[in-house]
């Protein structure tokens, strides 16, 4: 029996792909195996020593000790993607706001009183303060080419907008499904100082944490749209105040307020909606729990953002995986100690991810508790866990 402890609220459509008979889950539950967390803080929470695999049911993973994780052999999972049509369309919408100056007229609106014929005249000789513009031919600039950033460069081109893309780390996947009319820019600063429109999507890690700082907003052309649906502190709040002054920014779109934006009518704040879609909640839930219930029963890994992704087909139903430092000669000593306890290997994978390494080993026979306790005192081994089919 696995215990699950809950943090938020998970959608059900994704809990219930946890079996009743195999899985305790719940927001009380005592000494979990794994933690399935939303937007719950965990870097002050003590995490007990039992837990084998935290789950975000999203993509951003900064409110997770992910450092401390690691340094215990845990894997933390995401559900990269799950809710980029969500964003996307939240990214199409901000910039479509900023555009019509919809927001400005709708307060304006909202101001008003009178009678019909009153309200007429006003409103006729005051909406052309609100005036905007159109998106074909404008340049949306996307720093960042993962899924989200894919599929608004994608919306974008759909509506007639030219997009330029930066994004140094691309994988292959991303690459292929971005469309070809994409052109490349070599920088940031290429991008700041082209697009009419600048939208943004990384993850905040240290090398972007205030990415958008006062030198790389004084490079943007006069009337730019920043629109931020990534992570706050990829932006310097107070640079984009001060070009909001010197009118070098029009609009600030963002899904993350701060009090230094109270009043600023350049600044259109949601309330971290990203995500907030009945369809984005449950397909992270749905990723995240197949996910975590895969590392449980078979140790496979697909999605931690600190672990490699490791998936072996079962070919026995004897199973051991093992998390160490990535040093020399690991895979030789977990060998010898199989084959000391006379156990046949029948199948090995073996992966890295900078100082993090995994194996999957499929043996023959029953691995008896010796076996394991020796490849746990291996200098470097951070977890070891028997994985006998449950059938078996």
């Amino acid at each position: 029996m696995f215990r699950i402890l809950t943090l938020n609220n998970i959608a059900q459509i994704g809990l219930q792909r946890f079996p009743t008979g195999h899985f305790e889950v719940g927001t009380k539950i005592v000494a979990p195996d794994a933690i399935l967390v939303r937007s719950a803080d965990m870097h002050k929470m003590e995490i007990a020593p039992q837990v084998r695999a935290i789950g975000r049911a999203g993509a951003g993973t900064n409110n997770i000790p992910v450092k401390q994780m690691s340094a215990l052999g845990v894997p933390v999972f995401n559900a990269p993607g799950a809710n980029a049509n969500a964003v996307k369309e939240l990214v199409i919408a901000g910039m479509l706001i900023a555009a019509r100056n919809l927001l400005a007229a709708t307060q304006f609106v909202s101001r008003l009183s009178g009678d019909d014929e009153k309200l007429h005249k006003v409103i006729e000789d005051g909406k052309k303060t609100f005036a905007g513009i159109e998106l074909p031919r404008q340049t949306l600039g996307v720093i960042g080419l993962g899924k989200i950033g894919s599929l608004v460069a994608d919306a974008a081109i759909k509506l007639g907008m030219n997009v330029l893309g930066y994004d140094p780390h691309i994988t292959v996947d991303a690459a292929w499904s971005l469309p070809s009319q994409v052109k490349k820019a070599n920088s940031i600063e290429e991008v700041l100082k082209t697009a009419d429109f600048v939208t943004l999507h990384v993850p905040l890690i240290e090398a972007t944490r205030g990415l958008i700082s006062h030198e790389r907003l004084a490079l943007v052309r006069p009337g730019t749209v920043l629109l931020n649906f990534a992570r706050d502190g990829i932006v310097d709040n107070v640079a984009v105040v001060e070009s909001l002054v010197a009118q070098r920014l029009r609009y600030y779109v963002c899904d993350f307020p701060a009090q230094k934006f109270a009043g600023n009518p350049g600044v259109i704040a949601l309330p971290h909606l990203g995500a907030s879609t009945r369809e984005a909640e449950d397909n992270c839930a749905i990723m995240v729990v197949e996910q975590v219930r895969d590392y449980l029963e078979n140790g496979n890994i697909q999605n931690a953002v600190n672990f490699p992704d490791v998936a072996m087909p079962r070919e026995s139903p004897y199973r051991v995986g093992i998390a160490n430092s990535n040093v020399p000669n690991m895979l030789g000593q977990i060998s010898t100690a199989m084959a000391d306890a006379s156990l046949n290997i029948h199948n090995m994978l073996n992966k890295s991810k900078g100082e993090m390494a995994y194996t999957l080993v499929d043996v023959d026979s029953v691995v008896p508790p010796k076996v394991i306790e020796h490849i746990s005192a291996i200098k470097g081994v951070l977890t070891v866990r028997y994985l006998p089919a449950q059938n078996v």
